[in-house]
This record gives C-alpha cells, structure tokens and sequence, in this order.
C-alpha cells in the first residue's frame, strides 16, 4: 500500500497545501476504508500569519501539536460542535500546517453517510453539502480531538497518490483548474486575511 511520505510534508506549506489537491484522504474504520479526494485546502504558517493558533511561536497545550514532525494530524475542536482536521507541514519546530476544507467521498459512503447523517435519507441537499467543510468531513470520518498527534505515515489515517494505492478502481474526472484565494473565517487576523492561501479546484466549463 502506497502512502505520502513524511517527506511530502516536510516542505514549504504553500508548496504542501496546493499539492494536496488530487490526492486521496483514508481512514481505516472498523475494517473498511473510508477515502476522499482533496479538493479544497487552506495554509496556516505560524511564523507569520495573525490567523494560525501558533502566530509569532505561541505555544499551548492545544498548539503543541504544531511544532510536531511534519505528517502528523492536527485536530482541534472549535465552537463546541466542530472538528477541523490538519495536515503538520514543515521541519519540527516550525509552527505550521494545512487545513482540509473539501473531500469528494470516493469509498465507504455507506458508513460515512451513517456517521454524517445517521437515519436521515440522503436528498439533494444532504448530498450537495456532505463534506464541503471541515467540521462534516471529521464527522462522517469520525475524527474528533482522540486522533490528534497521529502519524499521517501509519495505517489508521493516511493520504495516497491514487484510489489504486489501496486497490481500489480510479473513478474518471472532469477537467480541473486550480483557484486560489483568502482564507474564509480569518477576518481577525489584521493583514493575513487577505493572504492567498485558499487552495480549491473548480471544474472546468
């Protein structure tokens, strides 16, 4: 089974967070595979963005995650409903990260349907709104702050180049370009949130 490296993490975060995009996010539940592909994505550099927990080094019993070697899962809990997955990025020490915004669900949608939505049929609007944000995707992969620290490299949650990776057939995809702009949430942090640092693809007309 093929997975991204630590190396791949070990970079820039504005190199790490667009190269993101396209590939496959799994977790192995209960002995199935439940996988996305990425396709929205938003850095966080703590040396110098007003909008990342460790801005300027700050370190806490929540951020000490970031300062972890690259390919670690940061997962932090916001507003008291919401679990937001990030991917550490760069050398240890160095405060910094990628947020996942968007998947495409691309195996196991059975059981993240279920932990999404529980009973409740799936209709347009469920469907439309199944995991473009970071809160749904932790929930219908059941990710809460238990699984913060995990090594992005081990067999629980991992990231691949390809559905083949894990024996799985490639679905076929429309044409894609890739967008850039501000982050959403960040109107805070003074300068930063203007900084480009959204990464998504759109489908090409």
């Amino acid at each position: 089974m093929a997975k991204l490296t630590r190396d791949f993490f070990d970079r820039d975060t504005l190199t790490v967070a667009p190269a993101l995009l396209g590939k496959y996010l799994v977790r192995s539940y209960g002995g199935t595979l439940l996988a996305g592909r990425i396709t929205e994505t938003e850095a966080y550099i703590g040396r110098c963005d007003k909008a990342c927990h460790a801005y300027n080094y700050r370190r806490t019993a929540r951020t000490e995650t970031l300062f972890m070697a690259p390919g670690h899962a940061y997962i932090y809990f916001i507003y008291g409903m919401y679990h937001c997955l990030n991917f550490v990025t760069e050398p240890e020490g160095e405060p910094a990260a990628v947020l996942l915004r968007a998947l495409e669900g691309t195996a196991g949608g059975d059981v993240m349907r279920r932990l999404r939505y529980g009973d409740a049929p799936m209709n347009a609007y469920r469907r439309k709104n199944f995991l473009n944000g970071p809160g749904k995707i932790c929930k219908a992969l059941d990710l809460t702050t238990a699984q913060n620290r995990l090594d992005l490299t081990g067999d629980t949650l991992f990231l691949c180049d390809s559905l083949a990776d894990i024996g799985l057939a490639e679905p076929p995809h429309e044409p894609e370009r890739l967008c850039t702009g501000p982050r959403i949430g960040v109107d805070y942090a003074e300068e930063a949130k203007d900084f480009p640092w959204r990464f998504w693809l759109e489908k090409e007309q």
